[in-house]
């Protein structure tokens, strides 16, 4: 059984930082693409980054140069650091495993101004 458990989120200032953790279990995490997403309040779910088995990553424009996607195979866990964060970045992150088609349930993140 597929789980996918984010961690980190929280109430944090305009300018601050927060590292998001997710943890996979019940598949081979190793060669698994691993996609942070979010869904700020009335809007829809957006791509935030992307990073591949082999480490290759993608992210969106609008987080470009301030969030960092990573992943750790021996611990079967994938980060988003986030800094310089912005009222705009205030959503529910979630945690999405391509190769499986299987979300974590999310994790609200709260920038203040």
């Amino acid at each position: 059984q597929v789980q996918l458990v984010e961690s980190g989120g929280g109430l944090v200032q305009a300018g601050g930082s927060l590292r998001l953790s997710c943890a996979a279990s019940g598949m081979i995490f190793s060669i698994n693409t691993m996609a942070w997403y979010r869904q700020p309040p009335g809007k829809q779910r957006e791509l935030v980054a992307r990073i591949s088995s082999l480490g290759m990553t993608n992210y969106a424009d609008s987080v470009k140069g301030r969030f960092a996607i990573s992943r750790d195979n021996a611990k079967n866990t994938v980060y988003l650091q986030m800094n310089s964060l912005k009222p705009e970045d205030t959503a529910v992150y979630y945690c999405y495993a391509i190769a499986n088609n299987y979300w974590g349930r999310g994790t609200q993140v709260t920038v203040s101004s």
